[in-house]
């Protein structure tokens, strides 16, 4: 289902759409809940390219509220003013999506930007410069929040081998050379499914193994175990963020 009704210019398929559009806009159901399940990867792009950034189905508001602008636009659709359902779907949910920025982003004054106003097609007043401000300082709130969230999910997670987020700094190696040679024995590690394992079961370091495939010797591995494993649970996990860092 979710492949025949992609996204393209093909005659059986647009009447398809415009079967589905029809029977959802007259109260069934089943056609409307056909139709968003089928584009549900399309109000996924829309929300993602109007964010800036990608929209989990899941665990972001963003597609909750793109979900609700497509169940609009089926509400609102005249297919005698509105020549393409999808180009329309798209203008709401990027409508819809822009209002949530905008009500979300503090202490934003509209008369700054009132000299950008423009018309759209549909002579709604469309002020871009605005609209650019609102999506840029939702998606800082938003990666401060990810930054957070990744910090006490890798604390968390750090606890479980007897470590401290806090102490990070201190276990770190002083000199450059030293903290890049014990990242370069942690990449070994994480890509290395055995040494992982290791690492995860007994909560230390694979000594013997690391001596035969790092030019570190067992003395400064040894020195260095907390950092390295600390690095190590850094890269085998979900932490963009805090990985870039490490890059």
């Amino acid at each position: 289902m979710q492949g025949f009704f992609a996204r393209r210019k093909n005659t059986a398929a647009q009447v398809q759409l415009d079967t589905l559009v029809e029977r959802a806009r007259t109260g069934d159901e089943q056609a409307r809940s056909e139709l968003l399940e089928a584009y549900t990867p399309f109000i996924l792009r829309v929300a993602s390219q109007t964010s800036k950034r990608y929209i989990h189905r899941e665990h972001d508001d963003e597609f909750s509220i793109a979900m609700l602008a497509m169940n609009e636009a089926l509400d609102r659709f005249d297919a005698s003013k509105n020549a393409s359902f999808l180009n329309f779907a798209e203008t709401v949910i990027r409508r819809r999506l822009i209002d949530y920025f905008r009500s979300h982003q503090p202490n934003q004054s509209v008369s700054l930007w009132s000299e950008f106003d423009l018309q759209d097609d549909e002579d709604n007043v469309v002020n871009y410069a605005e609209i650019e401000s609102a999506v840029a300082a939702h998606a800082k709130v938003v990666e401060q929040h990810d930054r957070k969230f990744e910090i006490d999910e890798y604390a968390e997670e750090l606890s479980e081998f007897g470590l401290r987020f806090a102490d990070l700094v201190e276990l770190a190696p002083k000199h450059v050379d030293a903290r890049a040679n014990a990242m370069d024995v942690a990449r070994v590690i994480a890509e290395d499914p055995e040494l992982k394992d290791f690492v995860y079961r007994k909560k230390s370091l694979p000594l013997k193994d690391l001596e035969a495939r790092v030019a570190v010797s067992r003395k400064t591995l040894e020195r260095q175990r907390k950092y390295i494993i600390a690095i190590v649970v850094l890269l085998c996990g979900d932490y963009q963020y805090l990985q870039g860092y490490v890059r």
